[in-house]
C-alpha cells in the first residue's frame, strides 16, 4: 500500500502554523529574519535551504555579514548591563513562563525539526522534552547554584545542529537565568526555524536572547574573538574546535569547546549478550549522530564469534525510512531508530571512509539496504546510509582516527588486556566510553585506565540531564566542564580563588563524580 505524509505533518502546514504564531519573524516574503539589537532585523542575504527527508526546499537562511554580527553582540552587551539588575525571582518567572510557552508548542516544534534534521517524532519529541525538563529544574535549583555568583556578561553560543532544543535553547536560558545576556548562531545544517519559534517566545517575555544566521567563518570575528564576549560555548567538530581553541589561548575569555572523540565499547571476559545488544540496539538512535555514540567495538578475540552472533541480529532489526510516512488510514508516525542523516555530503563521507578502509585491508561483515516501501516513489534519497560494519580496520584507513558520525561500525579484535585499552584510547581522549566485563574488579581495573570523561561498566553512558555533569578528556573537550552546577559555574564568577572544573592548557580539574 502506497505510504502519503501525515498531513498534520506538511511542512506547508507547519510553516503556516508558525506565521501565524509568530508573525514578528518573518518578513513580507515570508523569510525568517535574524534577532538582533532586539528585534527582527531583514538585512540579510538568503540561502536556499533543503530538507535532508527528501529534499523538499523548507525556505531560505538569513545570512548575516560580520559587521552586523559585531553590532549584535556589541548590543547584548549594553543589553546585559540593564538585565544584571532583574532581581533573581523575576529572571525565573520570565524563563518559566518562556518554558512554559514551550512546552505549549513542543509537538509542533518536534514535527519541524523532522523536517529540520531527519530525527524521527518520538526522537525529537523527546528532545523537546529534555530541554523542558531540565530549564526547570534549573529554576527550582538556581539560587542554591548560584550562591554570591555573579554573571559573566556576554554568553555566546555555537552548537551543532543535531540537538537544537536538548542542548542550546536549554544552555541558552540557563546562561540568561544566571543573569547573563545570550547571542546564538543557528546551526548550518538545520534548526533554524524551530530555534526561531523558542527565542521569539524568549523574546517576548522580555529575555536578552539575540539569534543570528550566517558562515561561521565570516561571524567568527563577531562571536569567538569580539572583545564584549565573555564567554563562548561550542558544539562540534574538532577542526574547527582546534581553531577556536587556538584563536582564544591567549585571551581573558572563558570558554566550553565540546568536540568529538572516538567512543569505544570494549568487550573482555564477558557473557551477558541480551544486555549488551539491547543497549548495542539502543545505540543506534538518531544513526549514531551524536556526540556520545558508540562507534567502534574493542572485542577480545576469543569472545568474537559469541560478539558476532549477537551483534548481527541487533542489526538486521534496525528500522529506518522516511519518519513522515504512514498507510492509509494510519495516524500514528513511525518510530524508526532513525531517518536520514543530516544530508547528502554526510553519506557522502561515510561511504568514502567505507570504502576507503575496505579498499585497505577491512572486512565488511554487514551492509544494509534502503527499502523501496518506506519512502515515497521518485524521492531524492540522497541522504539516506544504511548501517554497516567493518571489522579488522587497519591503523591506515582514514575512519581509524575519525568519529564517523553515522552508523558505519568498526570492530577491532585485540588478544591482550594492554592491547584492548590501547585501542580503546586511540584517539586521545573521549567523551564516554565503556567496558563489557563479567568480573566487577577487573573491568573496573580497565575502566581507571580509559581517557574517557565518563566510563560505564556493562552499561552504555550518554550526555545526561540536569545534576549530571558532562566534559571530555584530551583532545575531546577544551575548557570548562558543564552539567548540573558546572554549567552556572562556567558562565559565573566570583571572588574565592578557586578553579574551574574543566579541561585546559594550564590545568585539568574533574570532578569526583562523572556518572
Amino acid at each position: 500500500m502506497a505510504k502519503h505524509i501525515l498531513p498534520k505533518a506538511e511542512w506547508s502546514v507547519l510553516i503556516d502554523q508558525l506565521k501565524n504564531l509568530i508573525p514578528e519573524a518573518f518578513n513580507e516574503e515570508g523569510n525568517v529574519m535574524n534577532l538582533i539589537k532586539g528585534d527582527w532585523n531583514n538585512q540579510m542575504n538568503l540561502k536556499p535551504f533543503n530538507s535532508c527527508l527528501d529534499g523538499t526546499q523548507l525556505g531560505f537562511y538569513p545570512m548575516m555579514k560580520s559587521q552586523d554580527g559585531k553590532e549584535a553582540v556589541d548590543y547584548c552587551a549594553e543589553e546585559f548591563k540593564s538585565w544584571k539588575k532583574v532581581s533573581l525571582e523575576k529572571k525565573k518567572e520570565m524563563v518559566s513562563k518562556t518554558i512554559d510557552l514551550i512546552d505549549e508548542h513542543k509537538e509542533l516544534l518536534a514535527l519541524i525539526l523532522i523536517w529540520e534534521i531527519g530525527k524521527p517524532y518520538p526522537q525529537a519529541l523527546d528532545g523537546v522534552q529534555r530541554c523542558i525538563s531540565g530549564v526547570r529544574w534549573y529554576i527550582d535549583n538556581i539560587e542554591e547554584m548560584l550562591g554570591d555568583r555573579e554573571p559573566l556578561g556576554v554568553i555566546s553560543n555555537i552548537a551543532s545542529w543535531n540537538y537544537p532544543l536538548s542542548v542550546l535553547v536549554h544552555a541558552c536560558l540557563v546562561q540568561v537565568l544566571s543573569g547573563n545576556a545570550v547571542i546564538a548562531k543557528t546551526p548550518s545544517d538545520g534548526g533554524l526555524w524551530s530555534l526561531t519559534l523558542c527565542f521569539a517566545l524568549a523574546k517576548r517575555e522580555g529575555l536578552p536572547v539575540s539569534l543570528i544566521s550566517g558562515s561561521g567563518r565570516i561571524l567568527s570575528e563577531a562571536l569567538v574573538t569580539h572583545e564584549a564576549v565573555d564567554c563562548l560555548s561550542y558544539v562540534g567538530g574538532k577542526s574547527n574546535g582546534r581553531s577556536i581553541a587556538s584563536s582564544l589561548y591567549n585571551v581573558d575569555k572563558r570558554y566550553m569547546l565540546e568536540m568529538e572523540g572516538i567512543n569505544t565499547y570494549g568487550v573482555w571476559e564477558f557473557s551477558d549478550w541480551d544486555n549488551l545488544a539491547k543497549q548495542i540496539k539502543s545505540g543506534f538512535k538518531y544513526g549514531k549522530q551524536r556526540c556520545t555514540a558508540y562507534v567502534r567495538f574493542v572485542v577480545q578475540r576469543g569472545l568474537f564469534p559469541k560478539f558476532l552472533e549477537m551483534y548481527l541480529p541487533v542489526l538486521k532489526s534496525l528500522t529506518y525510512g522516511h519518519p513522515l510516512l504512514i498507510e492509509e488510514g494510519e495516524t500514528e508516525l513511525p518510530d524508526y531508530d532513525f531517518g536520514p542523516l543530516i544530508n547528502s555530503n554526510k553519506v557522502s563521507e561515510l561511504d568514502v571512509m567505507y570504502n576507503d578502509a575496505l579498499g585497505k585491508g577491512a572486512v565488511s561483515i554487514y551492509q544494509g539496504e534502503l527499502e523501496d516501501e518506506l519512502f515515497l516513489p521518485n524521492q531524492d534519497t540522497s541522504a539516506y546510509y544504511a548501517p554497516a560494519a567493518l571489522l579488522n580496520l587497519p591503523k591506515n584507513a582514514e575512519l581509524y582516527y575519525n568519529e564517523p558520525f553515522g552508523p558505519l561500525d568498526s570492530i577491532i579484535l585485540v588478544d591482550h588486556k594492554n592491547e584492548l585499552i590501547n585501542e580503546m584510547n586511540v584517539s586521545n581522549g573521549a567523551l564516554v566510553s565503556s567496558i563489557a566485563c563479567d568480573d566487577s574488579q577487573e573491568a573496573k581495573e580497565i575502566a581507571s585506565q580509559l581517557r574517557a570523561y565518563k566510563v560505564g561498566i556493562n552499561k552504555m553512558k550518554s550526555r545526561g540531564d540536569n545534576e549530571a555533569t558532562f566534559g571530555g578528556i584530551g583532545e575531546s573537550w577544551k575548557g570548562c566542564f558543564v552539567g548540573g552546577k558546572y554549567l552556572v559555574e562556567a558562565v559565573t564568577k566570583t571572588d574565592d580563588g578557586k578553579k574551574l572544573y574543566g579541561n585546559f592548557l594550564e590545568y585539568t580539574l574533574l570532578p569526583e563524580n562523572r556518572s
